[in-house]
């Protein structure tokens, strides 16, 4: 894990050229802060910053094979590493490390630009050919590690952050209207949009060739798949979840690979203590495991995470996270991600991060895809029974089912009855597009976009947002099942948009942790996704076919437990006794939400008002005040400082 930026275009001079690297990789210290490496070639310059897990010694950054005319900086793990180079060196390749890295140049003598589908890894990777003089850009298949890129100058430019890039093009520090309407909305920016104009994300599964000519072709190599109905199936759940096992099992194993210490993150759920049990059962001994606690019921799992601890023996360390401390450590987990949110659920990992790397841990495995890969989510159950609804609009026991949804939850979307099937009863008319499982929840998340400036509504009168998401998707989701077509948004939309970035990469990096995620290993989704939908959602109960996988090796109760997903306070947490934190006062008052622009000031008023009074308990008005926040936060630490 590390953080990588470079350019290819417009030559300079090497010295001139070593200090933009220099600049750009300073930003991304917290990535790798064991040692920075440069390689200069004319107009190519390429930077790394390095958090040394895999071959302490000789793993150092950039790496070239033997002629020294194919060079590469990665940041991630390539986890079938030992393989990869097993089979290489039948071939004739020799290597000088012991480092995952070194596989990449080599792979990519054997196989030129598909080197990509041999990778099991998390990655970014950033491939000069010095003898082709091409730059090759490449991103993990789920987008677990980031990797943004803008076009100025006459140069490529590129890095694992934002302010690598902005640390070389200050100039270029400005949010883009239609990605903050996006990322409002859906939750963040689409592919391959940043919130910043002029500044893109390479998509996950993507690899992107530049040529000496400044030609570029962008190629998808893997996308989330799925087969239409009536294809066959597998003849047994039994022997399918016998299958499942051994393959998370397999892929814990290649996640244990390190030079140091490896913990885990234990949340009490079904997934983290997964992995956690496979971790034990492969002959991890005296796991470390750490987790977080909350002071209000609704949020917290502590019993859950303690059953488990006396299950496993773990050596378990328990953050207990306040609302004031979630309040305070907002403003860096912004900075962090560079984008804003709509949940502070990422501020209590970034401090769990701290205490993990005061440990003296660098790696963490986490439970972190299963509920995308096999349907765990309440909004995969809310679809199913709003589809059933829709075959009978007048029934009144069929919306009675989504009362079996969002149990832990104090301010339920499904308390009270009559409000369930207004709410939930909305977008049927969408009943055969693949959004529709979506439409409730992007319904509430654009709540926020009342409160944009008059002149950017103005701007949005046209934009329908469904629509625009839907024109975006693969024309083969149309002929997939319900549950594929919701699983193929989520994962495109909320898992690689928010979750990875905001709850994953980010959090964790911004203390040098990395996180590993066997959930997301490609070879599992892969598995999930041939599978019937009915073996992932039986009746009202999520994740058939893990639950049934991972019999024998949990407690009942955690096994059979109903999901719980994590979350942490929101706006509550920018209040002490109806009293705003001091920057959180300053910045939502009227002058700095009119100086910045993005904003109507009365509305945000009124609805600030709200918060500090605590009667804003619903989703909506909750997203968009943590929206409108983090916006502002946002601007201020990259386009107001970057202008002072």
């Amino acid at each position: 894990m590390c953080g990588i930026a470079g350019f290819f275009g417009t030559p300079d001079a090497p010295d001139t050229a070593r200090r933009t690297l220099e600049r750009m990789i300073r930003t991304l210290h917290h990535r790798g802060p064991d040692g920075y490496g440069f390689h200069v070639d004319g107009g190519a310059g390429l930077a790394h910053a390095r958090l040394a897990v895999i071959d302490l010694a000789t793993g150092a950054q950039p790496i070239a094979n033997e002629r020294g005319d194919v060079w590469t900086v990665f940041n991630g793990e390539i986890f079938n590493y030992r393989t990869l180079r097993t089979e290489l060196e039948r071939r004739g390749h020799r290597f000088a490390t012991q480092s995952d890295t070194e596989v990449i140049v080599h792979l990519y003598e054997e196989h030129g630009d598909r080197f990509v589908e041999h990778l099991n890894g998390d990655f970014a990777i950033a491939l000069w050919d010095a003898a082709r003089r091409r730059l090759l850009l490449a991103r993990d298949r789920c987008g677990v590690r980031p990797l943004f890129l803008a076009r100025v100058a006459g140069r490529l430019w590129f890095g694992s952050e934002i302010k690598a890039l902005l640390a070389a093009l200050p100039g270029h520090a400005q949010l883009d209207p239609a990605s903050l309407a996006q990322t409002l909305t859906y939750w963040g920016p689409v592919e391959p949009g940043s919130v910043f104009a002029g500044i893109e994300s390479l998509p996950p599964g993507h690899l992107l060739a530049v040529e000496d000519d400044g030609c570029e072709s962008l190629a998808c190599y893997w996308d989330w798949s799925f087969p239409e109905p009536g294809a066959p199936r597998r003849t047994s759940v039994e022997q399918a979840a016998e299958e499942l096992r051994e393959l998370l099992s397999d892929a814990v194993r290649l996640r244990l690979q390190a030079d140091v210490p490896l913990g885990a993150y234990l949340s009490g759920g079904l997934d983290s203590s997964a992995t956690v049990a496979l971790m034990c059962a492969l002959g991890q001994r005296n796991v470390r495991t750490f987790s977080i606690a909350f002071d209000e019921a609704e949020f917290d799992e502590s019993a859950e995470q303690a059953a488990m601890v006396r299950h496993l023996g773990t050596d378990h360390t328990v953050l207990r996270c306040s609302r004031r401390a979630i309040g305070e450590a907002f403003p860096a987990f912004v900075r962090q991600v560079e984008t804003p949110v709509l949940r502070t659920a990422g501020a209590p990992l970034m401090l769990l991060a701290r205490q993990v790397r005061e440990a003296g841990y660098k790696v963490v495995l986490t439970g972190e895809g299963a509920d995308e890969v096999f349907g765990g989510y309440d909004l995969f159950k809310e679809a199913k029974v709003r589809r059933f609804w829709a075959r009978q609009p007048g029934s009144r026991f069929r919306p009675a089912l989504l009362g079996r949804l969002y149990g832990y939850l104090e301010n339920s979307p499904v308390q009270h009855a009559a409000l369930a099937q207004s709410f939930f009863g909305r977008g049927m008319e969408h009943l055969a597009r693949p959004v529709f499982a979506h439409v409730p929840r992007w319904t509430s998340s654009q709540h926020a976009l009342r409160f944009l400036a008059p002149e950017l509504r103005a701007g949005l009168a046209d934009w329908n947002a469904l629509d625009w998401y839907e024109e975006r998707l693969p024309p083969a989701t149309r002929r997939w099942g319900p549950l594929a077509r919701d699983q193929y948004v989520e994962a495109k939309s909320l898992l690689a948009a928010y979750l990875l970035p905001a709850q994953g990469d980010r959090p964790a990096m911004a203390h040098s942790v990395e996180g590993r995620f066997p959930f997301l290993d490609h070879r599992v989704i892969e598995f999930a996704n041939a599978l019937p939908e009915h073996w992932k959602i039986r009746g009202m109960t999520e994740k058939y076919l893990l639950r049934r996988a991972l019999h024998g090796l949990l407690p009942e109760a955690i096994r059979t437990r109903t999901k719980q997903p994590y979350r942490a306070p929101d706006q509550s947490s920018f209040f002490v006794d109806g009293e705003p934190l001091d920057y959180v006062a300053e910045l939502m008052g009227e002058a700095r939400i009119r100086a910045a622009g993005w904003f109507d000031a009365p509305a945000v008023g009124r609805l600030f008002e709200k918060c500090r009074r605590g009667r804003a308990i619903g989703f909506a008005d909750n997203q968009a005040f943590v929206g409108i926040l983090s916006t502002m936060l946002v601007h201020e630490h990259f386009v107001r400082q970057a202008a002072a």
